[in-house]
């Protein structure tokens, strides 16, 4: 039962990433760090410490860190560039298009303080696009843990992979809830099995997601919560599997509903075995300045908005 699934402790994911990068570093003497001006917010502090001779500060200069992190990779280093994700993504979207993704460079860009949960820097820093804009990159991975563990073993999993990816994770305090060794690129996590509504969800809406499938259980709905992780590439066979079983879909995302985790399950439903789908993240807005909770619930992405939403498209079957 999804009320079973218990928060081990809270802790932020950005310090998930912080912990995995020092893990991964400890293991691969080509694991180097760059930051634009941003190492506390990063939790890049212990890398810092053990490795100062990997670690490079550029500045609030994100064109030029991207452009040297791709340059590093041809002498077989792996850069990790950290950053806020509105500064990962929308501010030096030309040169991940041409320099690493075009390039095919083994760059990993892994972006702090995503979304709304960012919270009173407001809505010039909480970037609701960047997914879209990352996965719609050829050969860009794409992962979007959902809690502390995940974030780590995402970190130490992507040093392991060749290729271009985006590690989008957050600034808030949040519920663990998971363990490092269930997460594999590529694989969708299942939490509950079910047989009248999917929810699928990425980020810190998978919490909200056990929490309103449990409300949803408890009135005796058979619910299906799946952490799609990893949005490129997308587990399509979990995907199918789960909605040829329920024939109807939620999506929970920390994301505008244009061109997110909603429609890249639209995309593999609509091509192999269309059924309704209810989308819970941003409408077409950008967010403001507010208390990360708060901003959750007044953009529709709170628990209840979840339960509504799994009621609505069951009876859309």
């Amino acid at each position: 039962m999804l009320k079973d699934i218990q928060s081990t402790g809270n802790k932020d994911t950005r310090s998930g990433f912080g912990d995995g990068i020092v893990a991964a570093a400890r293991k691969n003497p080509n694991v180097v760090a760059l930051t634009a001006d941003l190492a506390g917010s990063l939790k890049l502090n212990q890398f810092m410490k053990e490795f100062p001779e990997r670690f490079i500060q550029v500045g609030i200069a994100e064109a030029n860190m991207i452009g040297i992190a791709a340059g590093m990779t041809i002498g077989g280093k792996i850069p990790f560039t950290t950053t806020f994700a509105n500064f990962s993504t929308g501010r030096v979207y030309d040169q991940i298009r041409q320099s690493v993704a075009y390039s095919g460079k083994n760059v990993k860009i892994c972006a702090s303080h995503a979304g709304l949960t960012l919270g009173e820097d407001g809505a010039t820093h909480q970037i609701l696009e960047d997914i879209g804009l990352m996965k719609m990159l050829p050969g860009m991975t794409v992962i979007v843990p959902c809690d502390y563990a995940q974030t780590k073993a995402a970190t130490e999993a992507i040093a392991e992979m060749v290729g271009p990816v985006y590690l989008r994770f957050g600034r808030p305090v949040w519920p663990i809830f998971t363990k490092e060794e269930d997460f594999k690129i590529g694989k969708a996590q299942h939490f509950s099995e079910g047989t009248d509504v999917t929810i699928f969800a990425c980020g810190h809406l998978v919490w909200n997601a056990i929490q309103a499938g449990a409300i949803l259980q408890e009135k005796g709905i058979s619910v299906e919560v799946i952490n799609i992780h990893t949005i490129k590439p997308l587990d399509e066979e979990a995907v199918l599997a789960s909605i040829k079983k329920t024939k109807c879909a939620v999506t929970a995302e920390e994301h505008n509903i244009i061109g997110g985790l909603g429609d890249a399950i639209a995309q593999c439903a609509s091509k192999n075995f269309p059924i309704p789908i209810e989308y819970v993240g941003t409408k077409d807005t950008f967010g403001e300045s507010g208390k990360p909770l708060e901003l959750l619930k007044k953009y529709g992405l709170d628990i209840p908005d979840i339960v509504a939403a799994a009621e609505k498209v069951m009876s859309r079957k």
